[in-house]
């Protein structure tokens, strides 16, 4: 069994666990929030008996040997930092870090204590997508990859009158690029590795951060295009398009039907039944890697975490959005 410690009590962490509590190795050990009040409200929602009202304290205790970390994304390096120095095994929600620097100074951490930092980030763990990398030699030379994730935030209607949520605040290194986008990106780097050039465009909201955007990345001898969006909705598949047929995806978050489409008009049907809920896979992973003595995922690895934000970086400075944390 792996005693895990929670960071954060809003509904991805309750989605969360819906999926590790599917996974027989994983236990709930202790919840942090920083009102006691809350900490123990969620803790008694699970049966959990430890509450932490201090990072550090639960991050010394020896009731907990890894954390999963759902707080603010301006929080996940800092508060990474302070577990994986102290010997626990770190599952951060996406994006792992605001920016590049922070993941590097997180990557020294685990790597000195020896101990495994994984960015919980599911599209790329589910069925779905292995069977989909997988068959990726059967639609031939690979040419473009299109994604597109766009999906209205219920947080856009409260910006638009004047109350500005978390979720399109720079200070918390939010907005949709960061929140959304790299759902689209992320499977892309597991596939093709990192493009020779970014050209990113979109639309910027007065808080300082982005409300949608495209982005146009060029390799060798293919393409990519990415679109993305919180205050639009968009019903457009996701798709790899080969010399000799499209692979097609429903979404690319969490895709749920995949087929081939041949170019002399066959299809074949790739769709594997997801027994499990989507988040049951990184917590799968994440434990897989910690039993087998291994430091880092080959498919979530740190590498390709680096590879994205480094993209999500350049994609920020062409269009002016700075964090708090690039100051850092």
């Amino acid at each position: 069994m792996i005693r895990f410690g929670v960071v954060g009590t809003n509904w991805i962490t309750e989605r969360f666990l819906d999926g590790a509590k599917l996974e027989p190795r994983f236990q709930f050990a202790a919840v942090y929030s920083r009102t006691e009040e809350r900490a123990q409200e969620f803790a008694d929602k699970y049966d959990v008996k430890t509450i932490f009202t201090d990072i550090h304290n639960m991050a010394e205790s020896d009731e907990i040997d890894a954390v999963y970390i759902a707080s603010p994304n301006s929080f996940h390096a800092s508060q990474a930092i302070v577990f994986l120095e102290q010997g626990k095994h770190v599952l951060c929600e996406k994006p792992i870090a605001s920016n590049a620097t922070e993941l590097k100074r997180m990557r020294d951490a685990a790597r000195k204590h020896n101990v495994v930092l994984m960015e919980a980030m599911k599209p790329t763990l589910v069925p779905n997508f292995k069977v989909a990398k997988d068959n990726l030699p059967k639609i031939g030379k690979v040419r473009r990859y299109f994604a597109s994730y766009c999906q209205y935030s219920s947080r856009y209607d409260a910006y638009k009158q004047g109350n500005i949520l978390n979720a399109f605040k720079p200070e918390f290194s939010n907005g949709a690029l960061m929140d959304i986008g790299i759902y689209c990106l992320y499977p892309l780097i597991v596939l093709f590795g990192k493009p020779d050039k970014v050209q990113a465009t979109g639309v910027m909201l007065d808080s300082g951060v982005d409300g949608e955007g495209s982005i146009l990345l060029t390799y060798k001898d293919m393409d990519a295009v990415i679109m993305y969006s919180k205050i639009t909705n968009s019903e457009l598949p996701c798709e790899i398009q080969g010399e000799e047929g499209n692979l097609i995806f429903d979404q690319m978050n969490v895709p749920e039907k995949v087929e081939i489409r041949y170019r002399n008009g066959s299809k074949e049907e790739l769709t594997q039944t997801q027994e499990r809920q989507a988040m049951f896979y990184e917590v799968e992973e994440f434990i897989n890697i910690i039993q087998s003595g291994q430091q880092e995922s080959t498919i979530n690895s740190i590498e390709n975490s680096l590879m994205v934000l480094e993209i999500m970086d350049e994609c920020r400075r062409q269009l002016g959005i700075i964090y708090p944390a690039d100051q850092i």
